[in-house]
């Protein structure tokens, strides 16, 4: 494989493209705004001095780009936390009543992730829709493993919070 500082772009689309698409996608929810943070991520890739992982470059980039761009269209959202109850998640199964309760859900959660406040919902996306370890997730955002456990922890209370209702209601 060449050196990470002389890869062509045709490489870092083919190896990263997919993930860094996806992560931009669920944070922004707008896949024209999602391609400007991948190219956004591109056009910096010069200024990439193997001090880390490429992929842990770029994810930071492109997560920079997509959450200035969120602060900049945006109007500031404050969500408060109301309780801590746990709640559990159908397991998804077969036919069609299942199916469509899933998509139901899955709507209902893509919601409240866009309501989330844009630090708590990267984190959120980076580990539990993106699947990234919490050291890969902090070191993307640039902060402590013990501040994206509190972004992650603030940011599940309130989905499960609006979620409850949905929940409660189609279990």
């Amino acid at each position: 494989m060449e050196s990470q500082t002389t890869q062509t772009f045709e490489d870092i689309v083919t190896e990263y493209g997919d993930f860094v698409f996806n992560l931009t996608y669920r944070i922004l929810g707008n896949h024209a705004d999602a391609e400007d943070a991948f190219l956004a991520a591109y056009r910096n890739f010069e200024r990439f001095r193997g001090e880390s992982r490429v992929s842990t470059w770029l994810y930071r980039i492109a997560t920079n780009a997509a959450l200035m761009k969120l602060r900049k269209e945006r109007p500031r959202r404050n969500i408060t936390q109301t309780g801590y109850e746990e709640i559990d998640l159908p397991s998804p199964g077969e036919g069609p009543e299942k199916l469509a309760l899933n998509s139901e859900l899955r709507g209902h959660l893509e919601r409240g992730l866009d309501m989330l406040q844009p630090n708590l919902k990267t984190a959120v996306v980076l580990r539990d829709v993106q699947g990234l370890s919490n050291e890969e997730a902090s070191q993307i955002l640039d902060i402590s493993v013990s501040s994206l456990k509190a972004r992650l922890h603030r940011g599940r209370i309130f989905l499960r919070e609006h979620l409850q209702e949905y929940l409660t209601a189609n279990q």
